[in-house]
């Protein structure tokens, strides 16, 4: 959940006459979630943002899906998957429910010309290599490596990179996305326990409102079909609002791990959630400091969760032969714990420089034809001494 924010001109008083410097009225809108009981904002535009000029042609994303029902462990690699120009061509599904789709995009050139919205799911951008802006109707947050933005649905925006290698971990989510709630108190502060606050939110910036008519092409994701749509005005025409609902980010740097004197469960990293999943943040940290401490974790059963690790950087000292880009998945139905050797390794290690991102559904994932294109086959078999 992030802050209050709020960025160019706005009234005094909600729902009353806002115009212009010429005496022409503005237009408002309630960006809101969950009916009228949700996260909102409150925005107003220089035109109606109800002109549809055209309907054009609509086309099916649906992920072909290889295995309904998984039991076994993967390894996938993603980088194996290839870059393409267009961002929205190059979005890989790999793993989805009917909660979430996770996978990966390697876009190669900026959306410049369309418009892009989620109407269905909140997303999660982590870019795992790549710069740029993101650049929505509520303004503007430059991103870089190890940065997570956080997109809520209805959020038309586009992506501007100043590099041509992008590699990006994506989710989308058809619950809200939100900091865990453990980590606020009553009135959404972040307390003093939390491994991240406020300060470290990246806030939209930039609110450079666009007066332009003419034929402004917004492709539209909704139930697994993409409907390109003409509107009649620019999107980016918001001259100010203010609220809750609103696009941010925050760099996995910023997370600050959470320690003890023997080792600490998974939750401890946890950075988002939803009510069907969490997100978590594996950086680097210091080890357990108990004299007899094992920073290995403990085999653990997967019995209420799907457990997917995607692998950013450094040495991830519970597994053997991981490298970047790589994704481990661990179903629910069987335990998993570190790799042969891995526990004998961590005994008396100070620090750990792994970085990874990690992602707990827990409704079973269906594995999309994408993913076993890059998935190795033998990875199941990798704790058998």
């Amino acid at each position: 959940m992030p802050i209050y924010h709020k960025l160019g001109n706005i009234p005094a008083k909600r729902h009353t006459v806002f115009k212009s410097p010429t005496g022409k009225l503005y237009y408002e809108q309630l960006f809101g979630t969950e009916g009228f009981s949700g996260m909102s904002s409150l925005l107003y535009h220089i035109h109606r943002p109800t002109q549809i000029k055209e309907i054009l042609r609509s086309y099916s994303i649906d992920p072909k899906i290889a295995v309904a029902n998984n039991i076994k462990p993967l390894l996938l690699s993603t980088f194996q998957v290839p870059p393409k120009a267009d961002y929205l061509e190059s979005r890989t599904p790999l793993m989805l429910n009917n909660d979430c789709i996770i996978g990966v995009a390697a876009p190669q050139k900026s959306v410049t010309d369309y418009f892009f919205k989620n109407a269905d799911a909140d997303e999660m951008l982590f870019i795992h290599k790549g710069k740029g802006v993101l650049k929505t109707f509520m303004g503007e947050i430059p991103f870089e490596y190890g940065d997570y933005l956080i997109i809520p649905r209805g959020m038309i925006y586009q992506i501007h990179f100043e590099t041509s290698e992008n590699r990006i971990l994506y989710l989308e989510s058809y619950q809200p996305i939100y900091t865990p709630k453990r980590y606020r108190n009553s009135f959404g502060q972040l307390l003093e326990h939390s491994p991240f606050c406020e300060r470290d939110y990246k806030l939209p910036q930039n609110l450079n409102p666009i007066d332009e008519k003419g034929e402004f092409l917004i492709k539209v994701k909704k139930q697994n079909e993409i409907f390109e749509i003409v509107y009649a005005t620019h999107p980016f025409d918001v001259v100010g609002w203010d609220g809750y609902n609103y696009p941010w980010g925050f760099s996995i740097f910023n997370f600050e791990p959470i320690v003890g004197r023997v080792h600490m469960p998974p939750p401890i990293h946890q950075t988002f959630e939803t009510s069907a999943l969490v997100v978590c943040s594996f950086v680097p940290r210091l080890y357990d400091f108990h004299p007899l401490a094992i920073p290995a974790p403990y085999n653990h059963s997967n019995i209420d969760s799907d457990e997917v690790l995607y692998y950013v950087d450094g040495d991830f000292m519970s597994r053997n032969n991981i490298q970047q880009g790589h994704i481990t998945l661990h179903p629910k139905g069987i335990p998993h714990g570190p790799a042969p050797g891995a526990m004998e390794r961590s005994i008396g290690q100070k620090e750990t420089k792994e970085l990874a991102v990690m992602i707990d559904t827990f409704r079973p994932l269906m594995i999309t034809e994408n993913a076993m294109n890059i998935e190795d086959g033998r990875y199941y078999k990798s704790w058998v001494e």
